[in-house]
């Protein structure tokens, strides 16, 4: 029989021994050296004690594929999930030392443990999808039943808009500008109701905006009960109208309203839905914005099919042309008003000029402001765009739909506009010569 392969321990010894007997080498190659026996005995040893960083990373991942930066309650869970993915690599920190993978893993965690402000100390995420399920948890929720069934994709999440004279941003990212005076449904599922009431803005024109906001969230398991918000033109309350400002467990808080401005800017968490809902009040008028999952604001009967957010306005309430609006030229009245209005104190270029000092790129949002500027002369309408828009970056969750530009009308063209026309003249060009 031929001799036993010497253990790990042993070789080591061995070499160590060798190494005694030869003259102290540089540091330089000491170094080298050093590595090299690492990495040597990492692979001799790979079948007695295999290092598991692999495992740590996977499940790390699979705590937090679910999570979405722009939810409330996002940094909790993430700074659980780091302790838990640190733990793991402190577990395997004596069979991993030699694997740079688990280095790099350590000094990764450090970086987002310092980038996110988590204390090193604290709870801790199991991978156990069973126990991290959270029924009054929208994320956690969906990601454990991910989980179960092998998948990981993310839910798809939705943003409507609505602000100014009053302008919609649809869930579909369809840009409307519209009359829609009184009482109108913008959401109305089986889990949200939003209803905004709209009053005309000046004489002789069919322009309105926003005064009233009613926001029902209805009863859900054991999460919440139902709760009711409203907001009135110089009332906007941190509380629902039964002055209570959450819902749900105490401890657990799956809706909460939070106040931002004290009697200009609310936010509403319902972590139930995995809803968030913005309100303003801007000037004279009121703003919303909601960000939610798609398959709960397409969860409606049929009856409630008349929602602003899910298919925009009726086209006989519509101001714009297809999402083009219909600015004046040379201090012209606009088309929809009548002659009894009173013209505004901006011209088109003084209104241009206004609107550039908030917003520099001239999206829709832009000539949002442009367009209620020369209807009503109130520059509060300039801090309700750039408002809106601040919304759309705070809650869309695609950062290259955030802006929207004019598609038609006076040669007013955005830069995706202008590179589609470029890259067609040139394909026009290279089939000519083809």
């Amino acid at each position: 029989m031929g001799r036993a392969a010497p253990s790990c321990a042993a070789a080591a010894a061995g070499a160590e021994q060798r190494h005694r007997r030869l003259h102290p080498p540089p540091l330089a190659a000491l170094f080298l050296l050093f590595n090299v026996g690492l990495l040597l005995r990492t692979g001799d040893c790979q079948l007695q004690t295999p290092c598991r960083i692999q495992k740590c990373t996977t499940d790390f991942v699979s705590l937090t594929s679910h999570l979405n930066s722009a939810l409330d309650g996002f940094d909790l869970e993430f700074c659980k999930a780091l302790r838990a993915y640190s733990a793991c690599t402190y577990r395997n920190s004596k069979v991993c030392r030699g694997n740079l993978v688990y280095h790099s893993a350590v000094l990764g965690i450090s970086d987002l443990m310092s980038q996110r402000n988590c204390s090193k100390d604290g709870p801790t995420s199991s991978t156990n999808p069973e126990v991290t399920h959270d029924p009054c948890n929208y994320s956690g929720r969906i990601g454990a039943r991910e989980l179960r069934g092998g998948e990981e994709t993310p839910p798809t999440y939705l943003f409507c808009g609505l602000f100014g004279d009053p302008h919609l941003r649809t869930f579909k990212d369809h840009f409307q500008t519209c009359k829609v005076e009184g009482a109108w449904p913008l959401i109305d599922n089986n889990y949200l109701s939003v209803q905004v009431t709209n009053v005309p803005l000046v004489p002789g024109s069919s322009a309105t905006a926003t005064n009233k906001i009613t926001i029902i969230f209805k009863s859900y398991q054991d999460c919440t009960e139902q709760k009711v918000y409203q907001a009135v033109t110089d009332d906007l309350p941190a509380a629902f109208v039964d002055g209570t400002t959450s819902g749900g467990d105490s401890d657990t808080k799956s809706l909460r309203i939070v106040e931002r401005v004290s009697g200009r800017y609310v936010e509403m968490h319902a972590r139930y839905i995995g809803a968030t809902v913005f309100v303003r009040q801007v000037g004279r008028y009121l703003t919303l914005a909601i960000r939610m999952p798609e398959e709960l604001a397409m969860a409606y009967e049929e009856s409630q099919d008349l929602q602003l957010c899910v298919n925009g306005c009726p086209s006989s309430e519509r101001i714009d042309d297809s999402g083009h609006l219909p600015l004046p030229v040379m201090g012209q009245l606009l088309p929809h008003a009548a002659s009894t209005q009173p013209r505004s104190v901006y011209t088109l270029e003084s209104a241009t000029t206004k609107c550039h000092e908030k917003m520099l790129v001239k999206d829709i949002y832009f000539y949002s402001c442009v367009f209620d500027l020369l209807t009503t002369g109130d520059a509060n309408f300039t801090a309700a765009a750039h408002s809106a828009l601040q919304d759309v970056e705070a809650l869309h969750p695609r950062k290259e739909r955030w802006h929207i530009f004019p598609n038609s009308g006076n040669g007013d063209m955005g830069k995706n506009s202008k590179l589609s026309v470029s890259l067609g003249l040139v394909c026009l060009i290279l089939l000519a010569f083809l």
